[in-house]
């Protein structure tokens, strides 16, 4: 980073909060009372995140009468579900390159069912009145360089080739510019249905508050210790009291899983992001904007970006930090250098708003698996199900997943139940130190397929192999 560069990144910096910016907010819900004593229920959710939240409500949804109860081990929304780019995007697989690669077979399916889960989210933000932002603008994906405009356009073709590319179109540098106005943008491919732009934080206390109403009992600040068969049910532990339940649905993503076996499939990695304050007329007018799209750049160390009700611009990603040993720890959570680095490419994109000042800078655990999207499962004899893994996907795809463990404590063989992708397992990261060895091998090795036209060196081309990974 040049001097004078890192100056004034450093200079925009300098008021940031160090907290999320959707969590600072007056309308935020107070927490509701930890469980005491012995809860019983027909069937127990752990987490109140998307995850959770979804399958709350989804369950009552199918049937009303169904006992509900769900603990939070803090407050509902307060980790990933609070604090990611708002990015709610119908794609299960972590977008269409991804599934192409893994499941091929099943991909127009997949992406059916990922349009009708999207479809079914603005239904229910409609039907529940979750004052959530909704906007459904799609998303432009983007070229930053030459190599990565030939792969939009393969994208394209892969997608028509498919009968998937209604509604998607490509744009040259002119028409992308028009539709955003920055001197790095040299193409982009828009997908103006895929991807709607929320308010993640006000989605969550959404959730919450429409579970409430159809009966489901929460309790905050309430962790689930431990999970042990007791009789046709189960049992979990909580700090000062227990929850028995026919049947339990496990929604804590980057958090240890109750069901150890299932740890090793997910790693926590650390992303983070900045928002700036409200633009004024004239800078929102030098660099357009007016459709409001979701974007993201093409490299594999990528920005993902998009603006807020209130005209902020929220810049996130590119870093995205392992920690040794795989724990989840609040001292990851804030990273000075990061802010710095997102803070200098901000101004690389945008040199028109030199001299705007970010608001907030914050980041946080998200959960990956080396398949890049989520993977789903039972325990104890199908009374325990549980999805994770959505690796950065989880706004939207929370939602699918909460179907799939429904279905799967349930029994029943459905459309979702019986795709591969439901049936499979990525495969496991390796125990220490070669998870901190591979992770870092492979990082340094997408930085390097960047600086080099996207080629991707012996390394990367034996994990595609193997169809292992490492991404936000």
């Amino acid at each position: 980073m040049a001097p004078v560069a890192m100056r004034l990144a450093a200079q925009s910096l300098s008021d940031a909060q160090p907290v999320p910016f959707w969590l600072e907010d007056p309308g935020k819900p107070g927490a509701l009372p930890a469980l005491t004593g012995t809860e019983t229920c027909d069937l127990l959710v752990v987490g109140g995140g998307y995850s959770g939240l979804w399958t709350a409500l989804l369950a009552k949804e199918r049937d009303p009468s169904r006992d509900v109860v769900l603990i939070e081990g803090r407050e509902v929304g307060w980790a990933a579900s609070g604090r990611n780019g708002g990015f709610c995007a119908a794609s299960l697989t972590h977008g269409f390159g991804n599934g192409l690669a893994r499941w091929p077979g099943e991909l127009p399916k997949l992406e059916e069912l990922g349009e009708r889960n999207l479809d079914a989210i603005e239904e229910a933000v409609a039907r529940y009145s979750l004052d959530c932002d909704f906007e459904r603008t799609g998303e432009i994906d983007v070229a930053t360089e030459p190599y990565q405009v030939e792969e939009l356009h393969e994208v394209h073709a892969e997608l028509e080739r498919l009968g998937l590319a209604d509604g998607v179109d490509v744009l040259d540098r002119d028409a992308v510019r028009a539709e955003v106005d920055s001197p790095t943008f040299l193409g982009g491919l828009w997908d103006r249905r895929g991807v709607a732009m929320l308010n993640p934080a006000k989605l969550a206390w959404g959730l919450k508050r429409a579970c409430l109403g159809l009966g489901v009992r929460i309790y905050e600040n309430t962790p689930g210790l431990d999970l042990v068969s007791v009789g046709a049910g189960m049992g979990v532990r909580t700090p000062y009291g227990k929850v028995l339940a026919r049947r339990v649905a496990l929604g804590t993503n980057v958090f240890p899983s109750l069901v150890k076996r299932v740890r090793a499939y997910t790693v926590p990695v650390y992303d983070y992001a900045l928002t700036t304050e409200p633009l004024s007329a004239e800078q929102l007018a030098s660099i357009g904007w007016g459709n409001r799209q979701g974007l993201g750049d093409s490299a594999n160390q990528f920005h993902y970006f998009r603006i807020t009700a209130d005209n902020r611009i929220l810049w996130g990603g590119y870093d995205a930090i392992y920690p040794f040993g795989g724990k989840v720890s609040a001292d990851m959570d804030h990273r000075p250098e990061t802010y710095l680095k997102l803070a200098e490419h901000f101004f690389h994109c945008f040199p028109q708003l030199e001299g705007l000042r970010f608001s907030h800078a914050w980041g946080g655990a998200i959960d990956t698996c080396s398949r890049f999207s989520a993977f789903f499962g039972t325990a104890h004899k199908g009374k325990v199900a549980y999805a994770a893994g959505f690796t950065g996907l989880g706004v939207g795809a929370t939602r699918f997943g909460a179907d799939v463990m429904l279905d799967l404590l349930a029994g029943e063989r459905t459309e979702r139940t019986e795709l591969e992708m439901v049936r499979s397992k990525p495969l496991p990261f390796p125990p220490e130190p070669v998870a901190w060895a591979g992770i870092g091998l492979t990082k340094w090795s997408l930085a390097r397929a960047d600086e080099n036209g996207g080629r991707r060196n012996l390394w990367l081309k034996a994990m595609d192999r193997l169809g292992l990974g490492f991404d936000s």
